[in-house]
């Protein structure tokens, strides 16, 4: 098995994991939802699921791309929540410290590194 074979696999568990944890845990994070944007609830749970389809569609050779391409454009569209948590820290004291929030922005480029590497670049 090669690394990028790991790679693949480890990404699609990942955004299975993280998408279940946003449908059975909501509620932590339709608070991190910035306030402008409409739907809080709805929002977390689209975002779920297309987590878990993502994920899913990672680990199928013939839906990889497509997946690599919706969950680029995930991690895009949940950058306001992370930048949210960073801007206002004092609403968020009981999960962590403002270092960690700003820590969590560029962490958000590593991820799209490891989707582009895994779905997206030419092989």
């Amino acid at each position: 098995m090669t690394i990028l074979n790991v790679a693949t696999i480890l990404l699609g568990a990942f955004f299975i994991i993280a998408g279940a944890n946003h449908v059975t845990h909501a509620g932590f994070y339709v608070r991190i939802v910035p306030p402008w944007l409409p739907a809080h609830a709805s929002l977390v749970q689209i975002s779920g699921v297309c987590e878990i389809l993502g994920g899913i569609g990672v680990l199928l050779h013939r839906t990889r791309r497509i997946a690599g391409v919706g969950l680029v454009t995930l991690l895009v569209a949940v950058f306001p929540a992370n930048l949210q948590m960073a801007l206002h820290p004092q609403l968020y004291r009981d999960v962590g410290t403002p270092l960690a929030f700003y820590i969590r922005l560029p962490i958000q480029l590593f991820f799209i590194a490891w989707v582009w590497w895994t779905c997206l670049r030419s092989r």
